[in-house]
């Protein structure tokens, strides 16, 4: 059975194609590199250049790699940027979604793990967010990921797949220098580069309804995120019959933004007093999950600490 990652040279692709490879599941991954490297691939795993809104190739890629089932990481990830450019991210990440399930369909694909987001469920009044709190995404990133489950969930029944849909919550650290988050849009590489730059971290408000006015997350290592998908792919590959699954991946506990830049400020070794800015549109006070049902559903549960992710990301930060 071969698994076609999509997005997979990316910073969370890379970590699943690694732990895909590292369990023995023969693995293809496609990306256009917009955001990826070939240079986080493990050896011997063939890398196909090219976009999901490339229909002729998903096909030739399904066909000629016998794909039995994908793993659908590749989409548009940044708030602000769907915020101002919202056809760009529905283009990507909801046609894109939907070029890459009717290639499966057509090649006789099973099963589709679909990587969702926290973001579908908005600005959820509630201490854990379950899989059935109510969604109500804020922006067009959320959105697109709320429509992306729907698509998947309409597919499978229509077609007869069996499908996953996991719901990332904040995703940090890094396996090895290697596969670290290159980018710079979530709170630790963020922090990083401030203090790198001789500036002080910034915390985006800190007048929210929490105990120390600052945001509230869940934060989860990306090893651990690696490893959901690898027991969503265990899962499926193992189903007797069609399966639908939602799923959070989180580890339950919350952490203010606040509390995670005072771990920076220690693993680091920098204490800069972090400056406070005005707050973000759309940024939700609290957003902690619920992950039971993942560890019912899929034997999972986190494994790394918030120091963990701090301390690793940390390390490979200063070997770029």
């Amino acid at each position: 059975m071969t698994w076609l990652i999509t997005g997979g040279a990316g910073y969370i692709g890379g970590h699943t194609v690694h732990q895909l490879a590292e369990a023995g599941r023969p693995v293809v991954v496609l990306d256009d590199l917009s955001s990826g490297s070939p240079d986080r691939l493990p050896d011997g795993v063939p890398l196909v250049v090219g976009s999901t809104l490339d229909r002729a190739l998903l096909d030739r890629t399904v066909r000629e790699h016998g794909i039995t089932g994908v793993v659908h990481i590749a989409a548009k990830k940044q708030v602000g940027e769907s915020v101002a450019e919202p056809l760009l991210y529905y283009r990507e990440n909801l046609t894109g979604l939907q070029t890459v399930l009717a290639a499966a369909v057509a090649g006789g694909v099973r099963n589709v793990v679909f990587s969702s987001s926290a973001a579908v469920y908005g600005m959820p009044d509630v201490d854990l967010v379950t899989e059935s709190t109510p969604c109500a995404p804020i922006n067009p990133y959320g959105e697109t990921k709320l429509a992306g489950e729907w698509l998947v969930n309409s597919v499978g029944r229509a077609h007869g797949l069996s499908t996953v849909s996991l719901r990332y919550f904040n995703v940090a650290g890094t396996s090895s220098p290697r596969l670290a988050d290159d980018g710079v849009s979530n709170l630790v590489p963020m922090a990083f580069q401030r203090l790198t730059d001789g500036q002080a971290p910034l915390i985006f408000g800190d007048d929210y309804d929490t105990p120390d006015g600052t945001c509230v997350r869940d934060y989860i290592h990306v090893a651990d995120i690696a490893a959901a998908h690898v027991a969503a792919v265990h899962r499926l590959d193992t189903a007797t019959e069609p399966l639908s699954l939602t799923l959070n991946i989180g580890r339950g506990e919350g952490v203010s933004v606040a509390e995670m830049l005072a771990v920076i400020a220690r693993v680091t070794g920098n204490p800069t007093a972090p400056e406070v800015t005005p707050r973000r549109p759309g940024d939700p006070a609290r957003v902690v999950a619920a992950a039971d049902l993942i560890h019912h559903e899929l034997d999972w549960k986190a494994r790394y600490d918030i120091d963990a992710m701090v301390t690793s990301a940390w390390n490979a930060w200063q070997l770029r």
